[in-house]
């Protein structure tokens, strides 16, 4: 029987209405542009762990063959020769890695790993002085961040039960309350030195209000710094509008640099451009953050960069930065994270939808339904009596789908828009139909 609109319009829970979707999806070739991992079939995997590691953008692959081609031609020459010479090459990831937290370009720069700079950005942002010696956190912070705070509390000489305030869920309740933390911020904040926080929260994929957050720390003298790390790539933001001091973030996630790959920060520009060192924060100092106009005079003196690139130590891997192009440049493709956050909504909705039409109450979608208070993951619990989650996460595994399993009990699956099609959604649903029954 020939498909009509009527047809499809009536039959959500069909494939001929997901491939529908897929028709219709103007970002859908940006898929050609990936690696896709096959099953032992041959056919494409159903792949939803871009929220912790993206596939492999084919221009990353072009991108990394052509720098190793320049290295075997040129040798130490390739640092100034080249189409892409390799001492200035982290400036070309610079305004696309702005665009994509809403920084000015001085505002932001990729270096190092994600928790070596969020340790380098609490050393020039946490300043315990008298009662002011407090970081808060939320509950279930992903470890490193907490590993950090904690450290840092104790080179610091401050006590963690004391100075780490953790902001928790409700009681019964898997989200954050923000009202909860701004009750905090209210009674607590002139003990308060610093609140790092996600952009999202890893394990239910909750987006957090950064704008009032900031606002409200701010107008009780506190520092705000994020984790962007499941953020970056994923929805919109305006880290310089919303007046963040500093943000860090992987990009490895949906940036898809490949695993380990060079990190992002984003210093505001209140922090790194003023040139009177009275104001100037302090930070632990390499000759890569050094005036890029004196820096091979090899004298001692440090004078940083007045941008984020001030906070540099080491020249940064090539390799790395060039994969990190091949991602930012296929995103620059599909017409950046604007587009990208159009379709991310309208494919983390079909697959709330299709759930709830397939499977009712067996299973339990704990981040939250609101389209502004999400990005493009979802966490599933799985709701029938007697039935393990990572046994059901194990079935998929098995059944061609890839997802991402988090103790104790959560599904974590991101339908991914650079490369994810609606009709991996219905096969998803359709195969957890399958396992659950």
């Amino acid at each position: 029987m020939p498909i009509t609109n009527k047809t499809i319009k009536n039959n959500k829970t069909t494939l001929a209405y997901a491939q529908t979707l897929d028709l219709n999806d103007p970002l859908a070739k940006i898929r050609d542009q990936f690696a896709i991992p096959k099953q032992a079939n041959g056919d494409d995997e159903y792949y939803f762990t871009g929220n912790s590691l993206g596939l492999q953008p084919k221009l990353a692959r072009e991108y990394v063959i052509e720098l190793l081609d320049s290295w075997g031609q040129r040798g130490v020459k390739g640092h100034f020769e080249g189409d892409f010479p390799w001492m200035p090459y982290h400036e070309l990831l610079t305004e696309q890695s702005a665009l994509l937290v809403g920084g000015k370009n001085e505002e932001v720069v990729m270096m190092n790993s994600l928790t070596t700079n969020l340790h380098l950005m609490m050393v020039s942002f946490y300043k315990p002085q008298g009662k002011r010696t407090k970081i808060l956190i939320e509950d279930h912070a992903f470890p490193s961040d907490h590993y950090a705070v904690e450290s840092q509390l104790k080179h610091h000489k401050q006590d963690v039960d004391k100075n780490m305030l953790l902001w928790t869920p409700r009681a019964g309740e898997e989200l954050l309350n923000t009202d909860d933390l701004y009750q905090i911020i209210e009674q607590q904040g002139d003990e308060i030195a610093l609140i790092l926080l996600p952009g999202v929260q890893y394990y239910t994929g909750q987006v957090l209000d950064m704008k009032t957050i900031t606002e409200k720390a701010h107008a009780k003298g506190i520092m705000v710094g994020f984790d962007l790390a499941h953020a970056v790539g994923n929805i919109e933001m305006e880290l310089h509008n919303w007046q963040v001091d500093f943000a860090c973030w992987c990009s490895y996630k949906y940036l898809n640099s490949g695993a380990g790959s060079v990190a992002g920060c984003f210093v505001h520009e209140t922090h790194s451009t003023n040139s009177n060192s009275e104001t100037q924060v302090n930070r632990f100092a390499g000759w890569w953050g050094h005036d890029k106009s004196t820096r091979f005079k090899m004298e001692n003196n440090f004078k940083p960069i007045a941008t984020a690139e001030g906070w540099q130590l080491s020249n940064p891997p090539v390799l790395s930065l060039a994969a990190i192009r091949g991602s930012l440049d296929t995103i620059k493709m599909a017409g950046g994270i604007s587009e990208l956050r159009k379709k991310s909504v309208k494919l983390t909705q079909y697959m709330t939808e299709l759930i709830a039409s397939e499977l009712g109450d067996k299973i339990r979608i704990i981040t939250p339904s609101n389209q502004a208070e999400r990005g493009c993951q979802l966490s599933l619990m799985i709701n029938v009596k007697g039935l393990d989650g990572k046994a059901m996460f194990n079935a998929l595994e098995e059944n061609g789908v890839t997802t991402d399993w988090r103790e104790p009990n959560v599904i974590r699956v991101a339908p991914v828009p650079l490369y994810n099609q609606f009709q991996d959604i219905y096969h998803f649903v359709r195969l957890l139909k399958e396992c659950l029954q």
